[in-house]
């Protein structure tokens, strides 16, 4: 028998999944939340009940990244590894890996302060699409229509305190149906995918009220998710896509701590036992 440790710092339906399917899968689980766990420079693997394997559930990205690097420091496995969360967890560095790993991505522009941003626009022209180099849910995306938007959007980030802030990651407004596609990939295999259907604006964030919908995975979409995870360093991920309507499919986002509750309930594979089962055979390699 395993031992399966779940680190979370909300318990949410997915992490209450996992611990169901390992518990049918005849192996223990250990629920750890991250927020009153304490680790220091002493600190050992003999020092915790962390079972075979770690599988990072954490809802906040610094948390779980911090987490995850003390976890490491003892030389305990953990899915995502650090690299991956941290990769995943800044969307520039997720695009340039993309970019790099020949995954095809949106066309994307970088500048360091609000002048250069707003220099980046008008050279490049109206709409371009700005979102923050960290964060989740669609909070901070939105289009930018004209150069009064972009004023006003760099007015704001420059008085507030975070260093992130200072970072301008614009985007091409891709021409694209009223949804994204979210393929979950276990070991850089695909195991479900769904559309994303906007509730009538400009985000497809299920969050934020969108829309879920099986989507059956074509060729193209497992081949672009495999590449997409490998591109990241592989483990459990959510893979986004966009229907390009000039290009074709393009990823957009690759997600670290993927959430999987409502596609669960319509796939047909069933997704915590694949990423539970993943994770055990990932230590025993």
């Amino acid at each position: 028998m395993s031992k399966v440790c779940i680190v979370f710092d909300r318990l949410r339906a997915e992490e209450k999944m996992l611990q169901k399917e390992a518990a049918e899968l005849g192996h223990d689980t250990v629920m750890l939340d991250a927020k009153i766990t304490q680790v220091n420079t002493d600190s050992k693997k003999e020092d915790f009940d962390l079972g075979d394997v770690v599988l990072e559930r954490c809802v906040s990205y610094f948390r779980g990244l911090h987490f995850t690097a003390s976890l490491e420091f003892m030389d305990i496995p953990v899915l995502n590894k650090f690299d991956v969360a941290s990769i995943c967890g800044n969307k520039m560095f997720m695009t340039l890996l993309l970019k790099k790993a020949g995954v095809p991505t949106p066309k994307t522009y970088f500048s360091f302060t609000s002048e250069s941003a707003s220099e980046n626009l008008e050279k490049v022209g109206y709409p371009l699409v700005i979102k923050p180099v960290i964060g989740s849910w669609g909070r901070g995306v939105m289009p930018i229509k004209d150069r009064d938007t972009m004023d006003a959007i760099s007015e704001i980030r420059d008085i507030t305190d975070s260093p992130h802030d200072r970072i301008y990651y614009l985007q091409e407004l891709v021409e694209r149906p009223p949804r994204d596609i979210r393929v979950i990939t276990v070991g850089d295999e695909p195991v479900a995918a769904m559309y994303r259907k906007s509730s009538g604006g400009f985000k497809t964030n299920i969050a934020l009220g969108a829309d879920p919908e099986l989507c059956e995975i074509t060729k193209e979409m497992e081949d672009m998710a495999a590449k997409a995870s490998k591109a990241m360093g592989g483990g459990i991920l959510g893979i986004d896509m966009m229907e390009d309507e000039k290009n074709g499919l393009v990823v957009h986002e690759v997600n670290n701590t993927v959430e999987f509750k409502g596609l669960a309930r319509v796939a047909q594979r069933n997704i915590p036992k694949e990423m539970v089962e993943f994770a055990l055979n990932y230590v025993r390699k």
